[in-house]
């Protein structure tokens, strides 16, 4: 609203048709009039209504776009079925509506544009904003204003489902006897030992494994550069700049910024235009006049009464003009007002006003000693620019033109530094930076020995590079990896005597026979839990998810399972009890979720099984759903 007052327009939505009108012309000229001509066979048709090609098209590429991905490496087919089914579904729906009698005004969709973020400059509509937006999603004015009525229209037809759906209390307290449901069990948790150790691993097993798996100990390729680097921080440095230059700038800023003044107000508006007449607008600022002068406060009855919905929200802030922001009559009657003092209506193109002044104040700017460091980082930061993007020409000419880093460290004063060694995955500081690995590792650099392109790390950074070492990929010899696979195959014993232990164990147990003897032998005790609810804290949540998952034949028999945590540890899990859970023992915020997830999902279900219903029952002709079924 704030930037449309200050262009001095007639009315927001008047501003919106004429600048829609102009854009046509100027956006899309000829070719929106021309491609009206231009048609070409239906790819389906709904209940008589036809689907284009281009419509396709257009869907597959917002599919593309919304996921995100590169088109050659995804199946067109694939995604030309998910976009018609994605049209088919709209126009049903959209038939549907239309067959019901349901619509959305002009007014409402108008408000949305103007509404829209996406349209907006510091929370203000800004038509050409919004123009040119539109353009660049492929939209003339007229399609998008159908395009966006469609969509509410859909909108409106899926919250009629959405929000009717609703839960029995029957319902609630089944849904809430799972949810809060506890279990009584016991555990055993058999960890990796030493219960190997007194197996002696042969060297024909080390020899063995070293053979099968030659890729577990390949050293990979890696390289050592050498490179220089080019870096505003160091440029920057070496900058020393006189105070006097310093001063004088000081006083530039000064001058312009001292004296000027400031207001800031809020206003109330009652746009004419539609069905509010001049009159009538005058009235009801009157009104709101006289409910401040009551003792209302003026954001409140700003957002009871203001048509600036965006205005209204923030208590009628429009922000701060320096006399000439806003339209004159409001600038006029700032003139007038004290701060927290309120107008009377005020006639503007726009419409009435209620306007208050929340500020005025005369600028004085601060003493030089406190904005000197900041004065001084802002001229070497103009001067580090131009210094950087002068060298950075010259690092590029220098780095194709020589064939050592030499040269161009004694061309542009830059130290020749030597990096360790990395591989193509990189490794830390600017060696995990891509573009520099890839650098390294390419032809020109690494078989040629040219010197890299500039390599650009940041805005700030820019490195040139040459390979100084390079070791070609090897597998380790068996002496240096011998202990290594020492330790792999002792890991694979000690899982297997974990398992073996844990099957014997559960065995025993099912069986009837007593397992406390095992139990003391190998240092494993039980682990009770009591009322254990899904989300414990105490229990590993692997064991508590295995847990869950198992039944009782009958209360008075226990059920026995076990599992293999990803540590390796072997558990045993003994079930003992399920005690149901009870809609009063869950908090009542927990309560309230747990009703909306419900009453949401049943809305879902409603939905999706009306758009079955349309779907069995329309009329779908197309000669490519075979190709491309849905």
């Amino acid at each position: 609203m704030l930037q449309d007052i200050r262009d001095n327009s007639q009315g927001v939505i008047a501003k919106v048709i004429i600048g829609f009108i102009v854009a046509i012309f100027a956006l899309f000229g000829v070719d929106s009039i021309m491609n009206g001509f231009i048609t070409s066979p239906p790819v389906a048709e709904i209940n008589g209504e036809e689907i284009s090609e281009a419509q396709l098209q257009v869907n597959t590429q917002n599919l593309l776009n919304s996921i995100g991905g590169n088109a050659d490496s995804l199946d067109e087919g694939l995604l030309e079925q998910i976009a018609l089914s994605q049209i088919l579904e709209e126009v049903l729906l959209r038939q549907s509506a239309q067959g019901s009698n349901m619509a959305v005004s002009s007014n409402r969709v108008d408000r949305s544009i103007i509404e829209n973020p996406n349209f907006q400059i510091n929370g203000v509509f800004d038509s050409d904003l919004a123009v040119r937006t539109m353009a660049s999603q492929g939209f003339s004015i007229p399609i998008y204003r159908e395009t966006l009525q469609q969509q509410m229209l859909l909108s409106q037809l899926a919250n009629a489902y959405s929000s009717s759906a609703f839960v029995t209390g029957s319902e609630l307290e089944r849904i809430a006897g799972l949810s809060a449901q506890t279990r009584d069990f016991r555990y055993l948790s058999i960890p990796l030992g030493t219960r190997t150790l007194g197996t002696a691993i042969s060297d024909a097993q080390i020899q063995s494994y070293y053979t099968e798996n030659p890729q577990d100990f390949t050293q990979p390729e890696t390289v050592s550069v050498s490179y220089v680097m080019l870096d505003k921080g160091v440029i920057s440095s070496a900058i020393e700049l006189d105070e006097g230059v310093i001063e004088a700038q000081y006083e530039i800023q000064r001058s312009a910024f001292e004296g000027s003044a400031e207001k800031r107000a809020s206003h109330i508006l009652f746009e004419v235009g539609g069905d509010l007449s001049d009159e009538q607008a005058l009235e009801m600022a009157a009104t709101a006049k006289q409910r401040i002068d009551a003792g209302e406060e003026f954001g409140a009855v700003a957002l009871d009464m203001s048509t600036d919905t965006v205005s209204a929200e923030e208590g009628g802030d429009i922000g701060y003009t320096d006399g000439t922001a806003f339209p004159v009559a409001l600038e006029e009657a700032l003139e007038t007002l004290s701060v927290n003092e309120v107008s009377g209506p005020v006639v503007s193109d726009f419409g009435v006003h209620i306007v208050m002044l929340t500020e005025d104040s005369v600028n004085v700017f601060q003493s030089f000693e406190e904005v000197a460091d900041r004065i001084e980082r802002e001229l070497k930061s103009s001067e580090v620019e131009l210094i950087y993007a002068e060298r950075l020409g010259d690092l590029s000419n220098l780095a194709f033109e020589t064939g050592n880093l030499e040269t161009i460290s004694e061309e542009l004063e830059m130290d020749v530094l030597i990096s360790g060694t990395f591989g193509r995955t990189g490794t830390s500081g600017i060696f995990s930076n891509q573009a520099l690995i890839d650098a390294a590792f390419s032809v020109e650099v690494l078989l040629e020995g040219n010197n890299s392109e500039v390599i650009e790390l940041s805005p700030s950074q820019a490195v040139v590079l040459s390979v100084l070492l390079h070791n070609e990929a090897t597998v380790l010899s068996l002496e240096e990896v011998e202990p290594e696979i020492a330790v792999i195959i002792r890991t694979e014993m000690e899982r297997e005597a974990v398992q073996n232990l844990s099957d014997q164990l559960l065995t025993n147990i099912e069986n009837g026979e007593s397992v406390e003897q095992l139990l003391v032998d190998n240092e494993i005790e039980w682990l009770t839990e009591e009322g254990a609810n899904r989300g414990a804290v105490t229990v590993n949540r692997e064991i508590l998810t295995q847990v869950f998952s198992m039944s009782l034949a009958d209360s008075n028999t226990p059920a026995y399972d076990n599992l293999t945590l990803t540590n390796d540890t072997a558990v045993i899990v003994q079930l003992n009890s399920i005690n149901a859970g009870s809609i009063a023992s869950i908090p009542q915020i927990d309560q309230e979720n747990m009703l909306s997830s419900m009453i949401s999902d049943l809305g879902n279900s409603d939905f999706q099984a009306y758009m079955s219903n349309l779907q069995e029952n329309a009329d779908i002709e197309s000669s490519i759903l075979d190709e491309r079924p849905l």
